[in-house]
């Protein structure tokens, strides 16, 4: 709906026990039992309206969390303070309600505004620009069914000082090559209340340079993701 305003507050956990490369886990100094917890609150304030009779969106996103090292990493301090700011806008060039077909295109930028030190490993800001660029498409499948497809890149700038992240002592610069990620799944509409729906996605990209030297580290996964959402007048709770 167009001229509504939102205000949504996320919290997010996660732990981090094992450092991959090339697929498989290294247990080497100081990877030998690393853990990584890292608490994260987000602010999101949401505006939507309309483009020419199109549905529209923009929002601006600030995060502040910690990261806390632990285990073969517990000689590294804890990173508290802001993260980086994000704002994004999204537009549906086609939406119909009625027959549940909708594609949709969205635009990201996040701007290096949290909390950065280049003598830390660790750092709830990434001292660098990221824009991404992301288009999707929803039709029905067959009775309340729906399927879906999305498509993102990002693109990272660079950062001139990174030093402890790039396992130097001093300043070099941080690339990174784009990065591609493809979400598809099925989507069923119990009733007006309750959504259940399951996700695949593949990410691929991403290689770093750190100073002249090409990391050989493309990123190649693949997660599944189930959901289920529950609509309420007060609000949306989701699993």
């Amino acid at each position: 709906m167009p001229d509504k305003n939102h205000a949504m507050i996320s919290y997010i956990n996660t732990n981090n026990t094992t450092y991959y490369k090339n697929g498989s886990v290294v247990s080497s100094r100081p990877y030998a039992s690393p853990d990584v917890s890292t608490q994260t609150a987000i602010l999101r304030l949401v505006t939507s309206y309309n483009v020419k009779g199109l549905p529209a969106v923009s929002f601006i996103q600030m995060p502040y969390g910690s990261i806390k090292p632990a285990g073969s990493l517990a000689m590294y301090p804890t990173a508290t303070g802001a993260g980086d700011l994000t704002l994004a806008s999204a537009i549906w060039p086609y939406s119909d309600r009625v027959n549940r077909r909708y594609f949709g295109v969205a635009g990201y930028l996040s701007v290096p505004t949290g909390s950065y030190n280049s003598q830390q490993p660790f750092n709830t800001g990434e001292n660098r620009y990221k824009s991404d660029i992301q288009m999707g498409y929803q039709q029905p499948i067959i009775g309340n069914l729906d399927g879906m497809v999305a498509v993102d890149t990002m693109w990272f700038g660079g950062n001139s000082q990174c030093a402890a992240a790039c396992g130097m002592t001093t300043n070099t610069s941080l690339n990174q090559k784009p990065l591609t990620s493809t979400q598809l799944g099925p989507i069923y509409k119990i009733d007006q209340t309750y959504t259940v729906g399951a996700s695949y996605f593949y990410v691929a990209g991403g290689a770093t340079t750190f100073g002249n030297t090409y990391q050989n580290n493309v990123i190649n996964t693949q997660r599944y993701l189930l959901s289920a959402l529950a609509y309420y007048p007060f609000g949306r709770i989701s699993l």
